[in-house]
């Protein structure tokens, strides 16, 4: 996995850009799932609510993310992503995508290829486990 992650990561580089891995994951998440709270984003990642509070002040700065006041517990602030982050999230995985389907494609066999399926729901299962 770490091989692969490295090499994903070389099909779609980053250097133009002023975030870091860090912080385009975390994006990545708001926009998949949603507004959420900082702490939700924090335990989803999981990184402590300072760290996470760095992310986001990065990505606010940046203008990828907005927050807004909860409209169901006003106590709780929400980070939403804005049209530019969303836009960003497209940008990225659309070159490391367009790799990784090519070289399953011309690399493996239709048997690795459904074996490989398996093995990612298993791994986000993992990723997502809520057991300790």
């Amino acid at each position: 996995m770490t091989r692969l992650r490295a090499r994903l990561r070389t099909e779609a580089p980053i250097d133009d850009l002023p975030w870091n891995w860090s912080h385009l994951t975390t994006l990545h998440r708001i926009v998949t799932d949603g507004p959420m709270t900082v702490s939700e984003l924090a335990q989803a990642e999981h990184v402590r609510r300072q760290s996470m509070a760095e992310t986001v002040a990065a990505l606010r700065a940046g203008e990828l993310i907005t927050t807004a006041k909860d409209p169901n517990d006003g106590r709780k602030v929400l980070v939403s992503a804005t049209p530019a982050g969303r836009t960003l999230t497209e940008r990225i995985p659309a070159a490391r995508e367009a790799w990784l389907a090519e070289v399953i494609g011309s690399a493996l066999r239709a048997p690795e290829r459904r074996t490989l399926d398996k093995a990612a729901e298993i791994m986000n299962r993992l990723a997502d486990s809520e057991t300790v």
